[in-house]
């Protein structure tokens, strides 16, 4: 039986199995992330993004959303070389580009077509229009 070598792969946080939990103590994901506890203490002070909830007992509980941002944090500073600003930007970029509407695949049409189906179009509300009034 080999043993696996571990050889610093630039997808490591895709092969990171999360486990199907609501909640993780800091604890688990530094276990999960191969990170000490104080370097996700710090992130929390440097990413806007990364905001575990406190228990009743002041625990930090990370979400599923946060063991996936601290493993894209990870990747963005030690693998793609960002500083903590570089990256921080980066994440927000990424977020931004999150929340905006794709634009819709429309296939490239002749004006003569378009104005072919909007006269369709008008033909058939106005067989609409006569149906419901008349």
């Amino acid at each position: 039986m080999a043993a696996r070598k571990k050889n610093g792969n630039k997808n490591d946080h895709a092969e990171v199995l999360i486990p199907d939990k609501l909640y993780f103590r800091i604890g688990e994901v530094a276990s999960l992330c191969r990170l000490p506890a104080y370097v996700l203490r710090f992130w929390e002070t440097e990413f806007p993004q990364l905001k575990p909830v406190k228990g009743s007992t002041g625990q930090r509980m990370y979400r599923r959303r946060d063991v996936e941002n601290v493993l894209r944090i990870k990747q963005l500073l030690y693998e793609q070389g960002f500083t903590i600003a570089g990256a921080r930007q980066q994440l927000r970029s990424e977020t931004k580009a999150g929340r905006g509407q794709a634009a819709i695949p429309f296939p490239a049409q002749s004006s003569a077509e378009l104005r072919s189906i909007r006269q369709g179009l008008r033909e058939i509300l106005d067989l609409l229009s006569t149906r419901r009034t008349g």
